[in-house]
């Protein structure tokens, strides 16, 4: 016998208690190659597309290279710090209930975020921006604009890596929603003290935003606790699903394929959701750095221009109702005031009409959207970006002229085709947010990892707790992804996995839970904070 084994205990509550060592297995040594070649390969791929979607429009100078460089490096680092932030919250589960070993759940659910961002809608990135002053959006190529993505992108990432520094599993999506915010703020507080008119910060879309953000995590409670309920009535036989792991056995076969299936949803579903705020911000970059490339879906055929024309004509001819026309100029600053102040005038809905008849006139004449020059193409996405946004606030206030179903019809299809021209994202852009959330997941899971697992209960994770927190959150970002709704991965699967403890009373480690909920209190107050600070200072170098 070898003398170097460790001695067995026959005891069943020493095996049960034996600790589960399976968060500590050491990375397989093929990983770092794989790793470096995905890396390369990828890198060259979005180099290749890149220098694609460049060649049509003119020479970038040096410092417009350096300053896209840096935006994109800075935007993809948001991406890359939120996958081992968010994403190390999917894999706690199957980790900790041994459903796999941690090398392969971090691989594994890396490769399911990755998925999830190629196949993201995009609206979910353009409901983000929404969060940003029309001004802001409208001028994002200026100083200005690049003060303002800078700020936002280096607050988000210095509060996301400062509270996974300490193993607190903080919302990345709260975090750049607050700093977000924190600029907007700032830039009214400037404009107001210049006696400059602002549009201040979009309260209808924070309080959308604010809402999914604060009932999400209380779904998650509270379903995740009554789904573990019926499981345990459900499984009341299987005793073993509601006993802590022994040592890094795994869960019975039908128990880890769910464990498996929702690890990969909520990877899947992370993927999609949040890979898609990254998106958005690269999107603001490119539009602002080189509008003659990005500003417009180039995508589009001719066809597609034909009939928007059609639409645009039938669309201004249901709204006019009074045949006033206004000039492009007139409309534009009628259109602006009034998503700045929210007050409508009789001129509005004229405007909103005269802007869209023109639209049509003004996309249909050149033929093909790559044969718009540079200077007609940032104001023709301008104002298409006022237009849908007008229609947003008035069908909201319910101020739009009377229609019949077929009127309504074409005012829908207009609106649709509308978004259409703006809210698109090259695929090259999908890849650079999938790698960076994919690989983040990778890197720098394991301190979120340990706290979920290990902190937030005063005992181990069962099978039972893991499999009904996993399915309660895979459903809810999911559900909120199909919305266009940015919801928090880690808000949502904590308070899940919280439920199933209180479910099961197990108890609280109440000393962790008051400290993320702390994080969770003070992570949009810092925030707004730091971004308003850095939007500022950015702004002393630039102005």
């Amino acid at each position: 016998m070898n003398s170097n084994l460790p001695p067995v205990s026959d005891s069943p509550l020493a095996s049960s208690q034996a600790k589960s060592t399976n968060v500590h297995v050491p990375t397989p040594k093929f990983f770092m190659p794989v790793f470096l070649t995905v890396i390369v390969a990828t890198l060259i791929y979005i180099g290749f597309q890149l220098s694609a979607d460049l060649a049509h429009v003119p020479p970038l100078s040096l410092y417009s290279v350096i300053l896209l460089s840096t935006a994109l490096f800075i935007a993809l680092g948001f991406e890359f710090v939120n996958g081992f932030h968010d994403t190390a919250n999917a894999v706690a589960t199957v980790i900790y209930t041994n459903a796999l070993p941690a090398p392969a759940a971090v691989m594994w659910a890396g490769f399911c975020n990755f998925l999830g961002v190629m196949v993201a809608s995009g609206a979910v990135a353009y409901g983000i921006i929404a969060l940003l002053p029309v001004e802001m959006i409208m001028n994002v190529g200026s100083g200005a604009g690049f003060a303002m993505v800078f700020a936002l992108l280096i607050a988000a990432i210095l509060w996301n890596l400062g509270t996974w520094f300490l193993g607190i599993p903080a919302s990345s999506s709260h975090t750049l929603i607050g700093s977000i915010l924190g600029v907007g703020i700032m830039n009214h507080i400037l404009n107001a003290s210049a006696g400059a008119t602002s549009s201040g910060i979009d309260m209808d879309q924070v309080i959308k935003v604010g809402k999914a953000l604060l009932f999400s995590p209380l779904i998650g409670f509270a379903f995740a606790a009554i789904l573990f309920l019926l499981v345990k009535k459900v499984f009341k036989r299987q005793m073993e699903l509601f006993q802590p792991p022994e040592g890094n056995k795994p869960p019975p076969p039908l128990i880890r394929a769910i464990l498996i299936f929702t690890c990969t949803g909520v990877s899947f579903a992370h993927g999609s959701n949040d890979g898609q705020k990254g998106m958005g911000l690269i999107m603001l970059i490119l539009i602002g750095l080189v509008p003659l490339a990005y500003s417009l879906n180039k995508n589009l055929d001719a066809q597609h221009l034909q009939s928007f024309e059609q639409l645009s004509s039938q669309t201004a001819t249901v709204l006019n109702v009074n045949q006033n026309e206004l000039t492009d100029e007139k409309a534009r600053d009628v259109l602006t005031k009034y998503i700045q102040t929210k007050e409508q005038t009789a001129e509005v809905v004229p405007a909103l009409a005269s802007m869209t008849a023109h639209l049509g006139t003004r996309v249909a004449g050149y033929g093909d959207l790559k044969a718009i020059p540079e200077a007609a193409v940032s104001e023709i996405r301008n104002d298409m970006y006022l237009s849908t946004t007008t229609f947003k606030r008035l069908d909201k206030a319910e101020a739009l002229p009377e229609m019949d179903k077929e009127q309504a019809k074409v005012v829908k299809e207009y609106r649709s085709s509308l978004d259409s021209f703006l809210q698109y994202i090259p695929n090259w852009v999908k890849v650079a947010v999938a790698l960076a959330l994919g690989l983040g997941t990778m890197v720098g899971w394991k301190r979120i990892v340990v706290t979920v697992g290990e902190r937030i209960g005063k005992n181990h994770m069962t099978y039972g707790q893991g499999m009904s927190a996993e399915l309660v959150a895979m459903s809810t970002i999911a559900a909120a992804d199909g919305l266009g709704m940015p919801v928090s991965t880690t808000h949502v699967l904590n308070s899940a996995v919280a439920g199933t403890m209180v479910a099961n009373r197990s108890g609280l480690n109440f000393a962790t839970v008051k400290t993320i909920l702390s994080a969770w209190i003070f992570t949009l107050p810092a925030t707004i904070a730091l971004s308003g600070g850095l939007y500022w200072l950015f702004l002393q170098f630039v102005s």
